[in-house]
């Protein structure tokens, strides 16, 4: 009887800064679907570059957004009840980018892209995690979504990352980002749990070391692939890559912008809440009636 009640408690809530009264909201979008949408090749500003560093990170959603929701999912059923709705949430909300994203990524084949080759790229590099711990792979999802995290902030609080964009696609990129402010503790605060039992010492050292690598894999990845793509236009040379880095690191500066939180992210005590930026998500909403809550989500959690 003892054994029996004692695998019925429930897990106890870790204190984390994620607030209370917080809200994960699927959002059931869908962008750019009207018959009469002609985004253009270069859909974002007439931008080779910019056109192609947003293609290339929206063609690794659909496959990572999957592997996030293994991770996480694989730590649900040991959650305490209040992360556990946050993770069901979560998953709502990646299944639906995920959709949303191969959709773009069609269109992108529709310009005349052959992606095969970073999209064999991709799968390969998620093909080496199927062996691994699940631990780790959870590791790799809570800092990779700190990523997302602080470049959706970045998307979101400077306008010149959309400026004289298509703006069915811009909005896929605010709402997009506005779902990974909403949900960037879910990741972060399973890995706590998961972890709950780890000296800090080691979790730090854990989460330091694959950020470390992760970052490099990240952008080294981002830098060939947007080159892939641009050198299908014959856009290729030096004087592309001194561009590329200018739109990385100068104007609107993606990478520039992030260094910052992602050195916080290092810091002791460190959480993805304890900044509240929730003022960004309502920045968002407000920028396009459309983006307001579809309480009819039917995306599947399971």
């Amino acid at each position: 009887m003892n054994m029996h009640s004692a695998t019925n408690v429930e897990p106890e809530m870790i204190n984390t800064p994620t607030p209370d009264d917080l809200k994960i909201t699927p959002r059931d979008r869908r962008f750019g679907r009207d018959a009469g949408h002609q985004p253009g090749k270069y859909w974002q500003n007439g931008d080779p570059i910019a056109t192609a560093f947003y293609n290339s990170l929206s063609l690794t959603f659909p496959r990572g957004e999957a592997f996030f929701i293994e991770s996480v999912k694989a730590y649900r059923d040991i959650a305490p009840k209040k992360l556990q709705k946050e993770i069901r949430a979560f998953i709502q909300q990646e299944v639906i980018h995920s959709r949303e994203h191969l959709a773009l990524n069609r269109r992108v084949e529709e310009s005349g892209y052959d992606v095969s080759r970073i999209e064999t790229r991709i799968t390969e590099s998620l093909d080496l995690t199927k062996g691994r711990p699940k631990i780790a792979n959870l590791a790799a999802t809570m800092i990779l979504e700190h990523f997302t995290a602080i470049m959706a902030q970045q998307f979101i609080a400077d306008d010149r990352h959309w400026e004289n964009s298509d703006e069915e696609t811009a909005n896929l990129w605010r709402w997009h980002a506005l779902e990974e402010i909403e949900h960037k503790g879910v990741a972060y605060d399973t890995w706590l749990h998961a972890t709950r039992a780890w000296p800090r010492w080691q979790r730090w050292n854990v989460k330091a070391l694959m950020m470390l690598v992760i970052t490099r894999n990240f952008w080294g990845n981002r830098w060939r692939d947007t080159l892939v793509l641009l050198a299908q236009d014959g856009i290729s040379g030096w004087k592309v890559k001194l561009k590329l880095l200018h739109f990385l690191l100068v104007k609107p500066g993606i990478a520039r912008g992030i260094i910052l939180p992602w050195c916080k992210f290092f810091l002791p005590g460190f959480h993805p809440w304890n900044e509240d930026d929730r003022h960004l998500i309502d920045l968002a909403e407000s920028a396009y009636s459309a983006a307001l809550p579809n309480e009819a989500v039917t995306a599947s959690s399971s």
